[in-house]
């Protein structure tokens, strides 16, 4: 779903839809620029986000092999792809839609898809998945989750309110980072597995 959202959202802006027009109407409504909105966007920039997402990838590492689990690399593993996947999809996606930026910022194409929003997503949203399994207690789990959809939704807001990206751009960008989280939550299940030992049978001599 979120890839076949994507691939509406990008056919519009490359069309000149009328998803685009509507998008801009929006964006006029909502772009209030303010130093609030603009530390808000600050918190999708990679040298606040990565080092959240390597804390996450270093204790999911830690814990995994702590545990036993027999693939325990293949998280830490799988979220490090995953970040390093956001800029692969969204460089070249920018230059091919050519999107201008909103009146707010200086004339420049190449503002589709946002890539603070996806590093956002990616980053913060793979930091909760790859701790979820180590939390216990329902509350810290609910915090946790709590504290990722804030972040993301915080960085979102505070791009469209300051106008560095229109709406549209912000909304597929959260649909190609719920492709890659997908894909993650995939690795973490299967990398939290313990190999099954064949319990030795009674017709078994003991050494």
């Amino acid at each position: 779903m979120p890839g076949l959202l994507f691939a509406l959202i990008t056919w519009q802006v490359v069309a000149d839809g009328p998803l685009v027009r509507a998008d801009e109407r929006l964006s006029a409504a909502l772009a209030r620029p303010d130093r609030v909105s603009e530390l808000l966007s600050d918190l999708g920039n990679v040298q606040v986000a990565l080092p959240v997402l390597a804390a996450a990838l270093a204790c999911a590492a830690w814990h995994g092999r702590s545990s036993g689990a027999d693939r325990w690399w293949l998280p830490p593993a799988a979220g490090a792809l995953a970040m390093a996947m956001v800029p692969l999809l969204v460089a070249p996606l920018k230059a091919w839609t050519a999107r201008p930026g909103t009146p707010v910022v200086p004339p420049a194409v190449g503002y589709f898809p946002s890539g603070h929003t996806a590093t956002a997503v990616v980053a913060y949203g793979g930091a909760v998945l790859l701790l979820l399994p180590w939390l216990g207690p329902a509350l810290a789990r609910r915090a946790l989750l709590t504290a990722g959809a804030v972040l993301v939704l915080g960085v979102s807001f505070g791009l469209v309110r300051r106008g560095y990206h229109w709406p549209l751009d912000v909304v597929a960008s959260w649909c190609l980072g719920a492709v890659l989280l997908v894909c993650l939550r995939w690795a973490v299940h299967a990398g939290g597995r313990r190999r099954l030992r064949r319990a030795p049978s009674s017709r078994e001599p003991s050494r």
